[in-house]
């Protein structure tokens, strides 16, 4: 796409007191723009190929109301509206891109530099929009977090989503605080020193207020989504459908300078062409972030295990930056619960997660139980900075019939051995709002559709989505309010105990891993990762730092025996009293002349560390 920076889609500033609107309307023989306030008038667009319609419009400024009329009927928002303050089924209005930007020193951060915090708007704070979140960015960063990753924020239905229901991917949530709100916090992170990552969605839109198909060719019926038609990134016409959501990624990067995208659910984006949309816009960011010299990452989560997506161009990869590592998160959570109905069949041994440790996937080609077929391909190529791991997400908790996270199901000795395996991997570890201090509040699956018959589907949809799941439990109304507010955070615990505790748990694991030189050093090559009797041994260095972590995943005591040589010093015991436990069977100083043996509780990490040792293997 040679052309990729000219902005096509949507209204722009053209002079002091004009616009310059263009909308790709190819089903359409007739645009106009009827701007509908402060003045009601019609302006009869003109045409200017490959479907595309143009038009200024003189003494008007930020803050108008418009519609765009097809074929003189039908009146529908812009496509690429910036800003929809009445809903998805009100106007568009114009929206100035200009901002007092204080981070002009901010170049972004290296991949390997990435703690991410993942959050959801509404639910964050009390109040429920981006102005709320930035009192709290002190917090997490003192936490030790890196980068805060947003759920989607384009417009939706109503005023309570996940976010995956929206319809106007240029337009900030009204409900949220719109536009302006967003550069605020998007200025706050970089100004304390934070990465923000936006989670967009390009595999599909919501069912209510998608008024796109009216426009042009936007859907084909050749592919089916779980949550309805499939975007047409292949078939006729697709070059433009292509630079509408090529053109979203930049506007997420240029005009609210966010570090990375997170791409939702990519595998639901189907697309047999020689240069796949996904290169494609790789290529566009990538290039979009050489010319602004910044670190801009692109981060796909899939279920296909398929390392291609991430490997580099040059060895015939798609060339995106990290991936969402879900074999992670089960073989951990299996684990942790014993759960093993669902997806989770496919797990519940410690070998699979050492196997996720050595190699990323944990399914690269033998046959999986719940899908009834061969699932994944090699991954162990693939450098461990390309994952991203976590014990628990919005996708992970949320998609439970009732929202439960970790601190229902898990004691406090399974919680903070979670928080050990995910923070000290070599991977990039991701936290999801409130896991740090164990809120007990659910996250559920909430929306505010206003027409019935849609409702009533997603209730449906809903409980059939957890039949091969031996969940107990009513599934709560996605569509009542109280569902909604039920998943809102309760700070508060964070004061009390044992919250306290374990957050402070978390901060020192980030600290250990952001200081000690082997837990920095994110590479599978200077890692070995063993099992025995339930208890992953994971032996990491760099240069002449070593660290020997040690995770049990028994119900009894565990005497492991570890073949090395050397004194070590502890330098976490998860049953330390400091960390609440239940007493510490291993000495600050180990010596060591052919093995090491020590006993673990069971459910505990512990994590040794030496500075001279003997040649790395």
């Amino acid at each position: 796409m040679g052309d990729s920076m000219n902005v096509r889609h949507g209204a722009v500033p053209a002079g002091q007191r004009g616009w310059r609107f263009q909308v790709w309307a190819p089903s359409a023989s007739r645009v106009e723009l009827h701007l509908i306030s402060p003045s009601d008038r019609i302006l009869l667009m003109e045409p200017a190929g490959d479907g595309y319609f143009r038009g200024i419009a003189e003494d008007v400024a930020a803050g108008a109301l418009y519609f765009y009329r097809l074929d003189g009927s039908k009146e529908r928002p812009d496509p690429a509206s910036r800003f929809q303050p009445q809903g998805v089924h009100g106007p568009s209005q114009l929206a100035s891109n200009f901002f007092d930007w204080q981070d002009g020193a901010w170049r972004g951060l290296p991949l390997s530099h990435y703690i991410l915090y993942e959050m959801h708007t509404g639910a964050f704070t009390p109040e429920g929009h981006f102005d709320a979140i930035i009192p709290q960015l002190n917090r997490l960063r003192d936490l030790g977090v890196t980068a805060i990753e947003l759920m989607p924020v384009a417009q939706f239905p109503g005023g309570r989503n996940w976010g995956y229901d929206g319809v106007f991917p240029f337009a900030v949530q009204n409900s949220y605080g719109g536009p302006d709100a967003l550069r605020r916090l998007v200025n706050a992170c970089h100004q304390s020193g934070l990465a923000i990552v936006l989670d967009v969605v390009y595999n599909h839109l919501g069912p209510e207020g998608n008024y796109l198909a009216d426009f042009g060719p936007y859907f084909t019926d050749r592919y089916k989504t779980p949550w309805g038609s499939a975007i047409n990134f292949d078939g006729a016409a697709s070059d433009e459908v292509r630079r509408f959501f090529v053109e979203n990624a930049l506007y997420w990067v240029r005009e609210f300078h966010i570090d990375a995208l997170r791409l939702d659910a990519i595998h639901a984006i189907f697309d047999q062409s020689a240069y796949p949309f996904l290169e494609q816009l790789g290529d566009a960011v990538h290039s979009e972030a050489e010319h602004l010299n910044r670190h801009i990452h692109v981060i796909p989560e899939s279920d296909l295990n398929d390392p291609r997506f991430v490997r580099p161009k040059v060895v015939g990869g798609i060339g995106l930056d990290a991936q969402w590592n879900d074999d992670f998160h089960h073989a951990l959570h299996t684990l942790l619960t014993g759960e093993r109905s669902g997806y989770y069949a496919d797990f519940g041994s410690v070998g699979q997660l050492a196997k996720a440790f050595r190699e990323g996937f944990v399914y690269t080609g033998e046959h999986s139980s719940f899908r009834r077929r061969r699932h994944g391909a090699h991954s162990s190529d693939v450098p461990a900075q390309r994952w991203v791991v976590f014990s628990q997400n919005h996708d992970q908790v949320g998609n439970r019939a009732t929202g439960d996270r970790l601190s229902s199901s898990c004691p406090f000795e399974s919680r903070k051995l979670a928080a050990a395996l995910v923070l000290l991997s070599p991977f990039l570890p991701l936290l999801f709002m409130g896991e740090e201090y164990g809120e007990t509040a659910p996250f559920l699956y909430f929306v505010s559709h206003s027409d019935p018959a849609l409702i009533e589907a997603v209730r449906n949809g809903r409980r059939a989505e957890f039949a091969s799941f031996a969940w107990e439990g009513n599934v709560p109304d996605p569509q009542a309010e109280e569902t909604f507010l039920r998943s809102k955070l309760d700070r508060r615990l964070s004061g009390e105990e044992p919250h306290r505790t374990l957050q402070a748990f978390y901060a020192e694991l980030i600290r250990l891993r952001k200081t000690t030189p082997a837990l920095a050093l994110l590479s599978q090559h200077h890692m070995e990762v063993t099992e025995q009797d339930r208890v992953l041994c994971v032996r990491r260095w760099s240069e002449d730092d070593e660290v020997l972590a040690l995770f049990s995943f028994s119900g009894l005591p565990a005497r492991p025996k570890i073949s090395t040589l050397g004194q070590w010093r502890t330098l976490l015991d998860s049953e330390a009293p400091r960390w609440r436990g239940r007493g510490t069977q291993v000495p600050s100083v180990l010596e060591s002349v052919t093995r090491l043996e020590l006993e673990l509780a069971p459910q505990s990490a512990v994590v040794l560390g030496r500075t001279t040792r003997e040649a790395a293997p």
